[in-house]
């Protein structure tokens, strides 16, 4: 059920500058944190790590979340209202590796070209298959199996593809720190795992070209490092972060080649994967929310956006002063995304292709959700800018479209330009905010 809110579409005091023709608007979900219906589905490791009591702050699952599983031909509803250009969504590995797995991404692609709407799949999104492990180099191969099938399903309507989502996060959070699953806390004997991602992602490429497939990118988080002050400790501090979180998971696939002193630290052939890491890309996918600020460690463990971040990590997170601050508790920062953009162009040169912006939203309670209007506002206006720099720029997708479980946050963060009412499981009634139908006038203003 949709409920409808009539709202003012927006607060924006000046229109957006407009984009290049052509420009891929779009909005993005991932299969675990809206799919619901898990028991049609193999396990992976989020319901395993969510199965273990304390894991997840509010002690939920994603058995159910959005049900968009059962519900897909409503959101299509809801996304062709808003008059995207692109749909991205992420494709469950556990779902396809279950019988008739594929049917439901055959039917959701169907929906979304009678809609009009361009069908952008990421291949993997966090939801491993329970039974396989990224510290096991054969699961990077597995990946490309899995791949080669699903292109071959949907390649004949799909025409733009995303490998991997935030190998970083998913390395740091669930594999060094254990605030993710499958749970670990390895710190830097985690980097197998970041390796062995970036392997899949290379791998996936080949086996999509050979399938026929094109325009294929990747969608890596990033974010600038700002030093906390001056001081030495503090520069070398925010440089190995730079390091970890940015160039560790660009330069492999942007320039084939690892930061100086990490590949030594990679097990295998790492020369010869980085052959296959560097396989060459359509376009350039960008995961954007907030810059770090970065110091020398504190000698203690410290609480930072959600999380808490060992004591013996060679740096520590410091808040970002004199800016408001998101649900989530981190800094609102519009201009750091024309930074991060102009820095990469600057960085890597010819070597960086077309950039897309594959997220950027904010957690903010309530329907008239003026905060999430001024933060997207905000960043569009910078996305504009590092364009006008001459940043070649093709799309941006808002997260998300749908509130939904927000890992180890469970259901107490609301990312969505549409509210869904978790209370009521058997409704979970959808009702567009305020910031979607902002962002809908926003959308036909453009064109």
């Amino acid at each position: 059920m949709i409920r409808r809110m009539a709202t003012d579409a927006g607060t924006a005091t000046a229109p957006i500058p407009r984009f290049p023709d052509g420009f891929l608007w779009g909005v993005s979900t991932s299969a675990h944190q809206i799919e619901g219906a898990a028991d049609e589905r193999e396990p992976s490791v989020w319901d395993v790590f969510t199965a273990e009591p304390g894991r997840v702050k509010d002690g939920s699952t994603a058995a159910v979340a959005c049900d968009h599983y059962h519900r897909h031909r409503e959101d299509v509803a809801l996304l062709a209202d808003l008059g995207v250009d692109a749909y991205r969504f992420s494709v469950s590995w556990p779902r396809v590796n279950s019988p008739g797995g594929l049917d439901f991404y055959d039917r959701l692609v169907d929906e979304l070209c009678a809609a009009g709407v361009r069908p952008v799949p990421t291949l993997f999104h966090w939801d491993l298959p329970a039974r396989l492990d990224w510290l096991d180099r054969d699961t990077a191969s597995r990946f490309a199996e899995y791949v080669a099938l699903v292109a071959a399903r949907l390649g004949d309507r799909v025409t733009k593809w995303i490998t991997l989502n935030e190998p970083a996060e998913h390395t740091l959070l669930g594999h060094a720190l254990g605030m993710h699953a499958p749970g670990r806390k390895l710190l830097f004997d985690a980097l197998p795992v970041a390796h062995h991602q970036l392997l899949a992602h290379g791998l996936a490429v080949r086996a999509l070209r050979a399938a026929g497939a094109a325009d294929i990118g990747i969608a890596n988080s990033h974010g600038p490092t700002w030093p906390a002050s001056p001081e030495a400790a503090d520069v070398e501090a925010a440089d190995f972060f730079d390091v970890l979180l940015n160039r560790m998971f660009a330069e492999p696939v942007l320039l084939g080649r690892y930061p100086e002193g990490i590949g030594e630290l990679l097990p295998g052939d790492v020369q010869a994967d980085l052959k296959i890491i560097a396989e060459p890309l359509d376009w350039y996918g960008i995961n954007f929310y907030a810059p770090a600020r970065v110091g020398a460690p504190q000698g203690a463990g410290t609480e930072f956006g959600g999380m808490t971040m060992p004591a013996e990590l060679p740096f520590s997170l410091r808040a970002i002063e004199d800016r408001p601050v998101t649900d989530f508790g981190w800094p609102v920062v519009p201009e750091a995304l024309t930074e991060l953009l102009t820095g990469f162009r600057d960085r890597y040169g010819d070597r960086l292709p077309p950039v897309v912006i594959t997220e950027n939203g904010c957690s903010y309670e309530g329907l008239d959700d003026q905060d999430r209007i001024a933060y997207l506002d905000g960043h569009v206006r910078a996305l504009h800018r590092a364009v006008e720099a001459g940043v070649d720029v093709r799309g941006y997708f808002v997260w998300s479209l749908l509130d939904n479980f927000e890992w180890a946050e469970g259901y107490a963060r609301r990312f969505g330009l549409v509210h869904v009412d978790f209370g009521n499981p058997a409704t979970l009634e959808r009702t567009p905010k305020a910031s979607y139908h902002w962002f809908r006038e926003m959308l036909r203003a453009q064109r």
